[in-house]
């Protein structure tokens, strides 16, 4: 932790501001998931409604990364966070006062403008705060703490119903949802907005209109940036999409395994994908981030068909859940200093939010494709060929771009995104 002691009181300020916030909203998220039999029970909705709800929330996150890009470029980057946190706290409160689905469904999805927007904003703001030999640490870090927030909500979970109710533990831990509000009060004293600094003549010129800051990531000299992006975060979301959706089916209908279930599975899971953020969060800032990807990419894929192809009982299966969940978090646990890495200050926020999102949207095919595969292919022989399809997308986006480790990123200029070096932060 040599690193920690040479970062500024501001950027461990950012740092534990963002973490703080990624953590909560991974509390938010999960509790939804974990509420879900309960909610099946007390209002009599089907399978496919609460799979509504959910699949709302996930497309509702992914605009809310796009416009709080877009926020952040055109009001400022603290700002922006305390509006997604602000935002997803508040409709998470409102949704525990929700009568019935529709509503439900309503309150949720607006949740998740928030919900995705709040990663955007932090990540860019941590970017652009914590010096550039330990970026990568920090944004590693930080995406970690999904993990904390997921072993907390369990957490909760599992004392509010052991003291209420059924039929109002789930409102009790939607209203819990406003704590996050708290955060902003610590931002509002804590956390300054990084600096901005003047542009080369070079780059795209923003502008304070939300479609011309939109635009601006079309522009020439960073379009190649944002297709290659785009295609990193579709490949990235597509596999792991396709292993959460289809994975456990295939395992438990077709291996007949009974651990997914259970509390060890679970635990396994989660702790696995803290050490991955922690891993990758090291990694990255040794080897470089395309190097980075592209390991955790090839292993990701390894990993699964290791999964489907290979006879495995139960104790295998939860031997083997630890690499994947360990691998398949190192990649989002970079994507937030690569995206960074990759843009001008003025659009930044914009395309790290597009480059993110995009991926979140389209991704939703791979699960689609695997399911059509299955028709006519065994369900893990689909499965495979599809991680295959979507990690080896990630590596050959990756090849496509520069090395970005160690750039200043205040002032990348323009013709970085055709793969020239910018100047070094030391």
């Amino acid at each position: 932790m040599n690193w920690y002691r040479e970062i500024s009181t501001a950027e461990k300020r950012t740092l534990w501001g963002c973490f703080a916030g990624w953590a909560l909203d991974g509390v938010d998220t999960q509790l939804f998931s974990l509420v879900i039999p309960t909610l099946i029970a007390t209002w009599g909705i089907g399978k496919g409604q609460a799979g509504l709800i959910g699949g709302a929330t996930l497309v509702a996150g992914a605009l809310g990364g796009l416009f709080a890009g877009v926020l952040s470029d055109r009001i400022g980057r603290v700002k922006a966070l305390q509006v997604t946190v602000l935002w997803f706290s508040l409709f998470t409160f409102l949704s525990a006062f929700a009568q019935n689905f529709e509503q439900l469904l309503v309150l949720k999805s607006l949740q998740g403008l928030g919900f995705g927007g709040e990663w955007t904003a932090g990540a860019v703001l941590l970017s652009e705060t914590i010096r550039a030999k330990h970026r990568g640490k920090a944004m590693g870090i930080v995406q970690s703490a999904w993990g904390f927030g997921w072993a907390g909500a369990v957490l909760l979970y599992t004392v509010v119903f052991s003291w209420v109710s059924p039929d109002w533990a789930w409102r009790v831990l939607f209203a819990v949802g406003l704590i996050p509000a708290l955060l902003v009060v610590y931002m509002r004293r804590n956390i300054e907005e990084p600096p901005r600094e003047s542009k080369p003549s070079e780059e795209p010129e923003p502008r304070q209109g939300a479609f011309a800051i939109l635009a601006g990531i079309f522009h020439p000299s960073v379009l190649r940036t944002t297709i290659v992006g785009g295609l990193i975060g579709l490949g990235a979301h597509g596999g792991y999409h396709a292993i959460t959706t289809w994975l456990p089916t295939y395992l438990k209908t077709e291996r007949h395994l009974s651990v997914l279930g259970t509390g060890g599975y679970l635990t396994v899971v989660i702790t696995a994908f803290i050490i991955g953020c922690f891993v990758s969060a090291w990694l990255q800032d040794k080897i470089g981030r395309r190097k980075n990807v592209i390991l955790f990419a090839i292993c990701c894929a390894i990993t699964v068909n290791v999964y489907v192809f290979l006879p495995i009982g139960d104790v295998a299966m939860l031997i083997l859940s630890f690499p994947l969940g360990l691998f398949s978090a190192g990649i989002p646990a970079t994507l937030g200093a690569l995206f960074n890495e990759l843009y001008p200050q003025g659009v930044r926020g914009t395309g790290v939010g597009f480059c993110y999102n995009f991926g979140r949207v389209v991704s939703a095919v791979f699960p689609v494709l695997v399911g059509h595969m299955g028709n006519s292919m065994p369900l893990g022989q689909a499965l495979g060929i599809d991680a295959g399809i979507a990690y080896g997308l990630v590596v050959i986006a990756a090849l496509l771009l520069p090395e970005t480790k160690g750039r200043r990123i205040a002032t990348v200029p323009a013709q970085a995104a055709s793969g020239e070096r910018s100047p070094k932060h030391v």
